[in-house]
């Protein structure tokens, strides 16, 4: 009889654990991905970093010459990476907040707003804007443009 409550115990308790697992929806999930992006900045972890990118990923920022001119400027997740392993852990403090996540199956975007943060003093302020993609590992950066500025702040 005791081999029996075990059982039932325990199959009781994996029902919880999986169904508390399977909870997290799919803009958690986006979110979760994007804040290991940040996270991976703040300690300089560029392996963490490149983890939440995918293989294909593009990386894009809009700067405005002093001139006024737009330029589009192009940056790889390699080069992105080897930037952020030579920074001091915590000099690195992009501030976010999520504007908008939607997902549709396999896509998703989110418009997350920032403040930048070098070394405990404020740089600059923009948006990302993310498009992912759910892979076989989960769901993966597979663009990512953003604006920097250092007026018009909130």
């Amino acid at each position: 009889m005791d081999t029996i409550k075990r059982f039932l115990i325990l199959l009781t308790l994996g029902v919880f654990i999986t169904n508390e697992l399977s909870a997290q929806t799919a803009e958690d999930s986006v979110k979760t991905v994007i804040n290991n992006l940040f996270n991976a900045m703040k300690a300089s972890d560029s392996v963490l970093l490149i983890s939440t990118f995918s293989d294909s990923a593009i990386l894009q920022t809009i700067i405005k010459t002093k001139a006024g001119k737009i330029i589009v400027k192009n940056e790889s997740v390699g080069e992105f990476a080897g930037f952020i392993k030579t920074q001091k852990a915590n000099a690195l403090d992009e501030r976010i907040v999520f504007d908008v996540v939607k997902t549709d199956d396999d896509l998703a975007i989110a418009w997350t707003p920032y403040s930048f943060y070098f070394n405990g003093t404020f740089s600059h302020c923009g948006v990302n804007s993310f498009q992912l993609v759910r892979t076989e590992k989960g769901w993966k950066i597979q663009y990512l443009i953003d604006t920097r500025r250092r007026t018009g702040c909130k």
